[in-house]
């Protein structure tokens, strides 16, 4: 039985990254923190399409493409490209869709349209 009709099947999460979470200066993130939200989204996805949470197996083409700070809000999306009989090879992204404004006052924020693309990965994660 083929899998193709879980091709394009995709989840989105939104989250605000804490203050808690900077870690370097300029209330800059680590690249550990969208690798993690990859993680969440493929949890949701592969639930959603296997009833499972699956396991990763690897992350291949992992692209920090711009910062992501303390105060953002991001949308990270997971989508299936790839369907075999186990295995789920996906495409990720985080975009940052608002971000703290301090020259406009301390707790100024501004909405990015369009959203900065910051991460971009593709990987494989395995069902039963």
């Amino acid at each position: 039985m083929s899998n193709d009709h879980l091709v394009g099947t995709s989840v989105v999460h939104r989250r605000y990254v804490p203050y808690s979470h900077a870690h370097y200066a300029g209330n800059l993130v680590d690249g550990a923190y969208s690798l993690a939200a990859f993680g969440d989204v493929a949890t949701e996805l592969c639930i959603r399409t296997d009833g499972d949470e699956g396991l990763f197996a690897s992350y291949s083409d992992v692209q920090f493409r711009a910062p992501v700070r303390a105060g953002d809000c991001l949308e990270i999306e997971a989508r299936i490209v790839r369907a075999g009989a186990r295995s789920r090879e996906m495409e990720f992204e985080v975009r940052v869709v608002t971000r703290g404004n301090p020259e406009r006052g301390e707790s100024a924020g501004d909405v990015l349209d369009p959203p900065i693309v910051a991460t971009t990965a593709r990987g494989t994660v395995v069902v039963p």
